[in-house]
């Protein structure tokens, strides 16, 4: 068909015309006679004539600050915008965009600017006429008016946080994220051990609160030579909260934690006001607590806090290291490590750190309210009042101080901290107690700490922290207190509490160590001890790169148990995954394993084989294998251990959420303690790949990243490798900033369907104008006419209706047929009513 080279010709002549026009305001004149077309009479550009230029009405637009989305589709208004001189030449206005004048608070405008900022059009519209260098320029054919802003007008951000002004509170929905394991256990003897154990977070938000209800239950049975059954369901905590930006704040009513910097942690129900630095840019933030261990098969490993499970999952044979732990945990952290084969590993961790300096002249608080409560939810004590507080003297030193007051009970903490520059922070406090007994004894005590912090901003990062603490005999924390007085028991007096945690990273190895020693004033000692030291190398006689050796030490003495094991990892890239060998030694046994790890796609799969000797006991080969497939739905693992003598093990994971809310709703592979998630829609187009990450939208074109980080800068993508052939991605970049436990949402412009060449015919037998616009009935572009009638169409379905626009309106709307091939289709355009 010798129109269609002539119709791609045609089409580029006209792309080049648009690029030479791009950058002019001014009304421009097309020589036509550029134009390789027989009817040039019957040509209409005047979509292109000005730069930008839109018909007066409404449309629907994305809003994108310096090509950054502002959120989702919204109406925008075009007024003709109000000249300001009587010349001729200027009568002929572009029409412009109308912001309202509650947006200028979303676009992250210093306050000077704000202050500069009118308005327009009966005070609809916002006035930037005040602020040189801003532009605002509709893009109709990707739905967008981009706003370009210079950045003196813009406050602080960086490419991963953004202005509170940005923030988002997301919305209206429900949630529930769940974590569950289970397992079965053979052992030796031919005792059956059945275990299943969950748990997770449900919730609802409104605006900018959320209600929270943290839950966890196990059913375990055992056969055999003994027959038992244990089960149980918990609901941990329930709680409201929301965020607070104006203050850097957040509010919280109900259960909680107290978590404190000054004073150890306890349970109870009330209310709390606190500063929340995960608001603060990333750089300013405080870091979270890490755990260092090794599993000696596919272990399950369970973090608690007081019996709240605060991370619960299957980690493969080999050292591990968790470090997603939430920065706002504080308090003593009970880690628990079970082998496939039911041995149990127990150590505690402190996660007290430093209390960072705060900035001159700024301040930085909690005020807490309440009453103790227990784990069945029943108050215990008396109504109390605590708060802490920091401010910022000067550059070098900050002053901090809190306290604790009941009618039985009372605490006082102050201490100062002084930033020693290129040799770190320090920090020194003392806190006195006093406790009342109903036997009116009273119980009086002091406590001193001295900590030192080094944070060094660069690639290779160095986090140390080190810290000694000394109480007397008669220090009671509160959580001492409340046990002592209702429970009737005593955990231990504290004596002495040395902590060491260290992270460099050299460029040849690196080193990690976590060290903590507590001793008790009526009970044995508790230490634990975590190093690690690994270091990258490469044997090119061997043509073998990136190996990798690794070891591991660890140490616990636990409630009179005592625990050391050493490690040592080496791995040898080999094709696409990795050969691995792991050595270790623990209670007199040695275990060797040979490994193999690999991924495929978005699963992954280990295989390790070896033997178990040494000690008392015989010598027995194992194995043991795990498979993790990261679903659309959710992220399942599936884990097998064979030993010697008959012991074996089964095991299957599996994590996620459900989101609801009435955008759509979705089951989605992550979700984190009710954490922040982003929604997204594709347009109702189904099996669109999100982010790269195995998440695809479903049915219903809906898909949820379930792992978004609150406060942080949050882009999400359309996967363009993956994108199957019949959908078209017109707009496949999002970004949005959202506040803790929002459920944000965004929706990417999406076309399904055929694409084809197809010849539109008026009725009297003539052809659209050369240039006029072919949009389906949500007013997207899906073609324009060339030549003759000539049209390349992208992403129309059977039996839709198009429309034809020329002339700066609709002229005429064609139906599509039931069944559209590979063959030019010949559209007659009916006259549009």
């Amino acid at each position: 068909m010798t129109t269609q080279p002539r119709f791609i010709k045609n089409r580029i002549t006209l792309s080049i015309l648009l690029m030479l026009m791009t950058g002019s305001a001014q009304a421009v004149k097309f020589n036509l006679d550029m134009l390789n077309a027989e009817d040039k009479a019957n040509i209409d550009f005047s979509n292109f004539s000005q730069t930008g230029y839109v018909m007066p009405g409404e449309y629907q637009l994305q809003i994108k600050l310096n090509g950054e989305s502002l959120g989702n589709e919204m109406t925008i208004p075009f007024y003709p915008f109000p000249s300001t001189s009587d010349s001729a030449a200027e009568t002929n206005e572009l029409p412009q965009a109308c912001l309202a004048p509650e947006m200028a608070e979303k676009l992250g405008l210093t306050e000077d600017a704000l202050k500069k900022l009118t308005t327009w059009h009966d005070k609809q519209c916002i006035d930037f006429s005040a602020l040189p260098g801003v532009m605002l320029v509709p893009n109709l054919g990707t739905g967008a008016l981009e706003i370009n802003l210079p950045q003196a007008w813009l406050e602080y951000s960086d490419a991963t946080w953004l202005p509170p002004s940005r923030w988002e509170n997301g919305i209206a929905g429900a949630l529930l994220d769940y974590n569950l394991n289970t397992s079965i256990r053979r052992s030796e003897d031919g005792q059956r051990q059945r275990d299943i154990s969950f748990n997770g977070t449900a919730g609802l938000n409104a605006g900018a609160w959320r209600l929270r209800a943290d839950y966890q239950g196990n059913d375990s049975q055992a056969s055999g030579r003994q027959n038992t059954s244990q089960r149980n369901f918990d609901l941990t905590r329930a709680y409201l909260y929301r965020p607070l930006p104006s203050l850097q704040s957040t509010l919280t009513l109900g259960e909680d934690y107290v978590n404190s910097s000054l004073f150890d942690s306890w349970r109870y129900t009330g209310m709390k006001l606190a500063s929340d630095e995960r608001m603060l840019a990333p750089r300013l933030r405080d870091y979270a607590p890490e755990i260092i261990g090794v599993a000696n098969s596919n272990a399950r490993v369970v973090v608690t806090q007081q019996g709240r499970k605060v991370y619960d999952s299957i980690v493969p044979a080999g050292p591990f290291r968790i470090q997603s732990l939430d920065s706002a945990i504080r308090g003593t952290l009970d880690v628990k490590i079970t082998e496939q084969n039911g041995e149990e590993r127990t150590f505690s961790v402190s996660t007290a750190s430093v209390p960072y300096l705060t900035r001159p002249g700024q301040v930085r608080y909690q005020l807490i309210g309440g009453r103790p409560s227990t784990w069945e939810h029943d108050l215990q004590g008396q109504t109390f009042v605590a708060g802490e507080i920091s401010w910022g003297v000067s550059n070098a030193w900050s002053v901090y101080g809190g306290g604790t007051v009941s009618q039985d009970y009372q605490a006082a903490a102050l201490g100062i901290g002084r930033d020693l520059f290129l040799l770190g922070t320090m920090a020194l406090d003392v806190t006195q107690t006093s406790a009342r007994f109903p036997d009116k004894s009273d119980q009086k005590g002091k406590s001193w700490r001295l900590s030192y912090s080094k944070f060094f901003d660069k690639l290779d990062t160095d986090v140390t922290f080190a810290g000694y603490r000394f109480s007397e005999k008669d220090f009671l924390s509160m959580q001492e207190y409340l046990d002592k007085r209702y429970q009737g028991g005593d955990r231990g007096q504290q004596k002495e509490r040395y902590q060491v945690n260290v992270n460099k990273r050299f460029d040849d190895f690196s080193v990690g160590l976590n060290y903590e020693k507590q001793t008790y004033w009526d009970q044995g000692e508790t230490e634990q001890f975590g190093g690690s030291i690994g270091t990258y190398f490469s044997l090119p006689s061997l043509d073998l790169r990136n190996l990798s050796v690794n070891g591991t030490v660890t140490r616990s003495q636990y409630q009179g148990r005592q625990d050391t094991m050493f490690s040592l990892m080496v791995s040898v890239p080999l094709g696409s995954g990795t050969m691995s060998y792991n050595g270790s030694r623990y209670s007199g046994r040695y275990s060797q394993q040979v490994g193999y790890y690999n991924t495929v796609g978005q699963d992954s799969y280990s295989l390790n084989a070896g033997i178990d000797s040494g000690g008392e006991g015989s010598s027995n080969g194992q194995f043991n294998g795990m498979y993790t497939h990261n679903g659309d739905l959710s992220r399942v693992s599936a884990n097998v251990a064979v030993a010697g003598q008959g012991s074996s093990s089964v095991g299957l994971s599996a994590s996620g959420g459900l989101t609801v809310t009435g955008q759509g709703a979705a089951l989605h592979p992550a979700g984190y303690n009710g954490g922040t998630r982003l929604m997204l829609s594709t347009d109702g187009v189904a099996g669109v790949p999100l982010d790269g990450r195995g998440v695809k939208s479903n049915a219903w074109g809906i898909g949820v990243l379930g792992d978004v980080n609150s406060y942080y800068r949050t882009t999400a993508r359309i996967d363009l490798n993956t994108l199957p052939d019949d959908i078209e991605a017109m707009q496949g970049v999002v970004e949005t900033s959202l506040t803790e436990g929002a459920i944000g949402y965004r929706k990417f412009s999406v076309l399904q369907g055929a694409k084809v060449f197809a010849v539109l015919r008026l009725a009297d037998s003539s052809y659209p104008p050369f240039g006029a616009s072919v949009r389906d009935h949500r007013g997207r572009e899906v073609g324009l006419v060339g030549e003759q009638g000539l049209a390349w169409l992208s992403g129309i379905s059977p039996e839709s209706m198009l429309k034809v626009e020329w002339a700066g309106k609709v002229q005429c709307q064609v139906s599509l047929p039931a069944e559209i091939g590979e063959s030019n289709l010949l559209l007659p355009c009916q006259t549009a009513n």
